[in-house]
């Protein structure tokens, strides 16, 4: 890969979790098991376990899934820094995170080591699943439809659009009895698909008010660091350096979209030619495919993937 070639490094978020995520990764690299096993430490229960044995219930709650996450993306990460010569790692332009790989991302650009992390967005799991339970709220699905077709649809139900992920492809947030009418208009506005997610809440809507003061709480405890390299933020596709805007994101991101298209586009504006997911799954590597076939994809989130490190 050319040395002028830029490349951003993407970490997934929530319904990535799958049981046996990393756990290849745990036995088979020594860097990869000391994070699973700081994870436990700091957590004051396995973590590991869980997301080795599952079961699949417990992980997937909000409180488990978060910090499970960011645990399984920075161990993917260590795994292939120890596969590969350090020396041949290319730097990152770029690093972005979908809702919750936004916490990921910060440890990637020096904001927060992996500790504080890990403990926060333990607490961030936790909070968003309690605010569901204040104000149960739901998430849905919008297959085929324009972000107009469904702001307007949401206009019409009281529901929000919660997450841009790439053309055609929109999720919706917004109280239960909301959500599903919002499905029955967005079918009937043209949409080719419209299902309700497996959520505890409303995410990115205003809904979660609730969950920001404790969010607030637990960051005040914390040291932030200006990021090393930009942060492309969630709620504005923009790219954030400063510690004091990159804790007013966090907050801000509870209640309000994920652009991720506009952050894709964004980052391929800039010279962006190279996405490599790291951690779970491969859903951001498809959305990015989606928003512009040209660019090329890397998986990193498992031992079978460390061989195609090419960068």
């Amino acid at each position: 890969m050319s040395e002028n070639t830029k490349i951003a490094y993407i970490f997934p978020g929530q319904g990535a979790q799958k049981v046996g995520m990393g756990k290849d990764l745990y036995d088979s690299s020594e860097a990869a098991r000391s994070v699973f096993q700081e994870a436990d430490r700091v957590l004051g229960f396995s973590l590991s376990k869980l997301c080795f044995e599952g079961p699949e219930e417990e992980l997937r709650l909000t409180k488990n899934a978060q910090p499970a996450l960011v645990t399984m993306s920075i161990a993917a990460y260590q795994a292939a820094l120890q596969a590969v010569d350090k020396s041949q790692v290319a730097a990152p332009t770029f690093v972005a995170g979908h809702s919750l790989g936004e916490y990921t991302a910060l440890v990637l650009a020096g904001v927060l080591d992996f500790a504080s992390v890990v403990y926060l967005a333990r607490e961030r799991g936790r909070l968003m699943f309690e605010a569901g339970q204040k104000v149960p709220g739901a998430m849905a699905a919008i297959i085929g439809l324009d972000e107009a077709a469904v702001k307007a649809v949401g206009q019409e139900t009281h529901t929000w659009l919660a997450n841009i992920n790439c053309s055609g492809q929109l999720v919706i947030s917004g109280a239960k009895a909301d959500i599903d009418k919002a499905i029955e208009a967005a079918k009937a506005s043209g949409a080719a698909r419209a299902l309700p997610l497996q959520v505890s809440g409303a995410f990115h809507s205003p809904l979660m008010e609730p969950a920001v003061e404790g969010l607030a709480a637990a960051m005040a405890n914390l040291k932030f660091k200006d990021a090393m390299i930009p942060v492309v933020a969630n709620t504005s596709a923009a790219p954030l350096t400063s510690a004091k805007d990159i804790k007013n994101e966090l907050l801000e991101q509870l209640c309000n979209s994920v652009r991720w298209q506009q952050s894709v586009e964004y980052m391929i504006k800039n010279g962006t030619s190279v996405f490599m997911e790291i951690g779970s799954g491969n859903v951001l590597t498809g959305l990015v495919k989606r928003i512009d076939k040209t660019v090329k994809t890397i998986n990193i989130g498992t031992l079978a993937e460390l061989k195609n490190i090419v960068i």
